[in-house]
């Protein structure tokens, strides 16, 4: 069963009032598309704060990286994912170790667990199988 994504209105307001975002699987490595959207998301001026395990302590476009969303100080706004959907209930637990406002896993992306998990804690705002570049870009000004 296909997850249900909100309105396209409501993924446009998350968007604007998103200031921070988390980048889950975010790779140093310039080819990869995870790479390439959160330079997008800095150039549309989001704080993006970059959340790998195996390169914490090291440095994303100019950001620090984290090994957990458990460990980003402050809030957060959208935790935009790119992990196989195998492993979005991981990255959905860790989210609901935090004040995360979205879960929102990249376009190929999605788990019905993940989504009942997180469904069954009151967080509904999530958005799976789409891209936010996309999204971005189809925002009206």
């Amino acid at each position: 069963m296909p997850i249900e994504n909100p309105s396209q209105e409501q993924i446009f307001e998350y968007l604007k009032q998103a200031k921070r975002i988390a980048v889950v699987g975010l790779s140093a490595k310039e080819d990869r598309t995870s790479y390439k959207i959160a330079q997008l998301l800095q150039e549309y001026g989001y704080e993006i704060i970059p959340v790998n395990p195996l390169l914490v302590g090291q440095e994303i476009l100019g950001e620090k990286v984290y090994g957990t969303l458990q460990d980003v100080p402050g809030s957060i706004d959208i935790v935009d994912i790119f992990r196989r959907s195998e492993f979005l209930p991981e990255v959905a637990q860790d989210f609901l170790e935090t004040d995360a406002k979205v879960f929102w896993a990249q376009l190929g992306l999605e788990n019905q667990e993940a989504a009942e998990m997180l469904k069954n804690a009151g967080r509904n705002a999530i958005i799976m199988n789409r891209c936010i570049k996309i999204e971005l870009a189809a925002m009206p000004k």
